[in-house]
């Protein structure tokens, strides 16, 4: 299919609605990690605007850090880690940022990527959970919100590199309604 079949559909989580969860998994953050310093890992790109806004309402100390991985293509074992973390983790909490977990297979290596380095608790934050896509079973422990197997962009979810600065996270519409449908079970449409 080109670029050209596939349309902004309706608004699944408007930004009030982001910014609700955001503040919520903040103050869980907060009670948890009050007493540590972790090294918070965003996964680029999509994590950024999650990232960004979650951080800044954090009120314990902690370390940013980035990694960029290529994606899990066709025959591959595994990712490959084309921008890895500079901090040293060893010792470390690790707290995973991601946009959104689906199939788990990006997550769990990094889950045991961080694990062989750190040798304590990593743990992973989500903004979007996607179970109904899972391969590989993987835990996720906070996450601001589920949702069905829908293709969505915005707030740095893109589709080929298009829609990642919508400030609200949108259905991405296919020519033959799929997602449509699967909005109305939820509701939003």
């Amino acid at each position: 299919m080109s670029r050209e079949e596939f349309q902004l559909g309706e608004v699944v989580f408007s930004s009030a609605e982001i910014k609700e969860k955001v503040t919520i998994l903040a103050q869980k953050l907060n009670e948890e990690y009050a007493a540590s310093q972790p090294v918070l890992i965003c996964v680029l790109k999509g994590a950024v605007f999650f990232t960004v806004d979650l951080s800044r309402k954090l009120s314990f100390d902690f370390d940013l850090e980035f990694i960029a991985l290529s994606r899990f293509r066709s025959g591959a074992e595994k990712a490959v880690i084309e921008k890895d973390v500079e901090t040293e983790l060893k010792g470390r909490e690790v707290l995973i940022v991601e946009d959104i977990v689906d199939t788990g297979l990006t997550l769990h290596f990094l889950i045991n990527t961080f694990q062989k380095k750190t040798l304590k608790r990593v743990r992973v934050c989500t903004l979007l959970d996607c179970p109904a896509r899972r391969i590989i079973d993987v835990s996720v422990d906070y996450s601001c919100f589920e949702i069905p197997d829908i293709y969505v962009v915005g707030y740095g979810l893109d589709f080929r590199g298009k829609f990642r600065n919508l400030d609200e996270i949108r259905v991405l519409k296919d020519p033959y309604g799929r997602s449509t449908q699967i909005l109305k079970k939820m509701g939003k449409e």
